[in-house]
């Protein structure tokens, strides 16, 4: 009877094995998404979404759940506004804010020829005529504030009769505006500029409403960067983020705290750029996460009680192969937090401040994940050709045998000076790359932050320098592995990673078989007509280190011309953003 049952037993396992499937594009598209909305009153349960799309039925389905933090079982509820504070309403309850759309410019034909009704053109002067996408049509968010009260309509525009946005676009949310403790004031952030001056610059400001004198404060204005994030402590002091540096969308991220002496930069001795922040429920110390190492993790540093006390140093909190991308908040002695890897997307998590232990919470794919074979994911430190240490995750095909030969795929990453951690993309995913066959390359090359200042910072103004020679430097290590094919080794990328692409196509010296971009970011009309406006002061046209923007262009150009016979892919989404692009002009060449 033994036997049987072990037979039995081991039957069951080997079909459980056999059962799992490589993941593939539809599955990862209908994934639930997981987004915390925010604590109950009590501080007991977290409010969160689960969005799941359906690709045969072209539908979009969102439920909400309350998830006691204890591991208790979650409970579906219809509407969340009953159990989350909402962060409109001002702490006395009197006012509340409201962000509507508002027309203050004139840009179609028929704002200037009512008349002409079936006018379909658009009239700029200048600069910003368009965000990405979308193209600037006169009309900007604004904040109102409004009465609570039953019956009372009076509605005032904070920035009445002003071309400006708040939220910011095309990415602010509603971190960007919050209530005063006091609920006389509202804190809202806004780049108060027009025209090529706004397109050039990053300066966006953290400006002070207040209810009864209706004038507005500038909180910021000695600082020239980003200030953005505005939050209040427990005890009502004030903390955001900032970036120094005008028109550097890639400075150094920190967290500033402002005392009535002045304000402190927390992170200035920190090697690192900070992500986002929350405080402490006793308002003694601040969370953040930020990226280090090819991961993103939790962080907290102490507050000085006292504007002359010394600064500490930030205490690394969490430690894996693994992303915590997102703080919900604090609850005693436990912090919940979003968590995701390369297999896997994100979930909510409990984090022990006093062990660090980390505990899921919930669990919206785990049926799935449990029919998915993984990948392997390695960490691998390479030596570049500056004889510096560089970090590149390979991702291998789930069941991975090094005795067969694998076709191989160098990613680059856009940015150009973002992070490469353990995102989970539902855009450009590892492990669905991974699941077709493919060994995946993603170097940490030079431009990337968590390595770094100086690491980040190193592409500025020489986006076709040494990251480029990164790149080379990761593909021939893994070249040397007996199990990468050599007459399989494509390169992908999209944005500045197409950029890299292209540029590679030039330099590679017969690497690469295959190349396959999405790329936008370096185009004939964009570039060659105003050459020193359409990128940000630091960056490509290199303020920091004087690269000539019509020098750069050359050399892009005489690489092009060494590009031979390779095969090149377009993805149809940089038609999309541009109608005439130099990927196009390449491609009829």
């Amino acid at each position: 009877m033994k036997k049987v049952n072990t037979f039995i037993l081991f039957i069951s396992a080997f079909i459980g094995l056999h059962a799992q499937q490589n993941l593939r594009p539809i599955q990862l598209l209908e994934l639930n998404r997981v987004s915390a909305i925010g604590w109950t009153q009590d501080k007991k349960k977290v409010v969160y979404q689960s969005t799941q799309y359906d690709v045969e039925g072209n539908t979009r389905t969102k439920k909400y759940y309350l998830l006691p933090i204890n591991g208790a079982p979650k409970k579906e509820i219809q509407d969340y506004s009953a159990y989350v504070k909402d962060k409109h309403i001002a702490p006395n309850g009197r006012y509340k804010i409201s962000i509507k759309e508002v027309k203050v410019k004139a840009v179609s034909g028929q704002d200037f020829y009512p008349e002409l009704q079936h006018s379909n053109v658009q009239i700029y002067e200048s600069l910003q005529y368009r965000h990405w996408d979308t193209w600037e049509d006169g009309l900007f968010s604004h904040i109102f504030v409004e009465s609570t009260e039953a019956g009372d309509k009076a509605s005032v525009d904070l920035l009445q009769g002003q071309a400006y946005d708040c939220p910011q676009m095309p990415f602010g949310g509603a971190e960007d505006y919050l209530w005063h403790p006091n609920s006389k004031e509202i804190l809202y952030v806004c780049k108060k500029l027009a025209g090529t001056a706004y397109t050039k610059s990053t300066n966006t400001d953290i400006y002070a409403y207040n209810l009864v004198s209706k004038q507005t404060r500038n909180l910021t204005a000695s600082n020239k960067g980003y200030d953005t994030a505005p939050a209040f402590s427990a005890k009502e002091q004030l903390a955001w983020l900032q970036m120094k540096r005008d028109g550097y969308e890639s400075d150094k991220n920190d967290i500033i705290l402002r005392y009535k002496e002045g304000d402190l930069n927390l992170t200035k001795n920190w090697d690192g750029t900070v992500n986002s922040f929350q405080f402490s429920n006793e308002g003694d110390r601040i969370f953040f996460v930020a990226p280090v190492n090819g991961t993103v993790q939790l962080f907290e540093i102490p507050l000085p009680k006292k504007y002359s006390d010394p600064l500490s140093a930030p205490r690394q909190r969490t430690e894996g192969a693994f992303d915590v991308h997102g703080i919900v908040g604090q609850s005693g002695t436990t912090l919940v937090v979003n968590r995701r890897d390369m297999n896997h997307a994100s979930e909510l998590y409990t984090i022990d401040l006093s062990s660090g232990k980390m505990t899921q919470i919930s669990h919206e794919n785990d049926a799935l994940y449990a029919n998915i074979n993984s990948s392997k994911v390695i960490k691998r430190l390479v030596k570049t050709t500056d004889n510096k240490k560089m970090l590149t995750w390979v991702i291998y095909p789930p069941n991975f045998d090094k005795s067969k030969k694998y076709p191989t795929l160098l990613y680059c990453q856009g940015g150009p000076q973002g992070a490469l951690s353990q995102f989970y993309s539902f855009r450009w995913n590892f492990q669905l790359m991974a699941a077709q066959g493919y060994i995946v390359v993603a170097p940490n090359r030079r431009g990337m932050p968590g390595h770094g200042v100086a690491w980040n910072e190193q592409i500025s103004g020489n986006y076709g320098g040494q990251n480029m020679q990164d790149y080379l430097a990761a593909i021939d290590d893994i070249a040397k592995e007996p199990y990468v094919d050599k007459e399989r080794i494509g390169c992908v990328g999209a944005s500045y990673g197409g950029y890299s692409c292209f540029y590679l196509a030039g330099i590679h010296e017969g690497r690469f078989k295959s190349l396959l971009h999405t790329t936008e970011f370096l185009t004939g009309n964009r570039c060659t007509e105003q050459p020193k406006k359409c990128f940000l002061s630091i960056g490509i046209w290199g303020v920091i280190t004087g690269t000539n923007p019509t020098k750069l262009l050359s050399e892009v150009s005489a690489n092009t011309v060494r590009l031979k016979r390779l095969k090149i892919g377009i993805h149809p989404s940089s038609l999309f953003r541009e109608a005439k692009t130099l990927e196009c002009q390449l491609v009829k060449a």
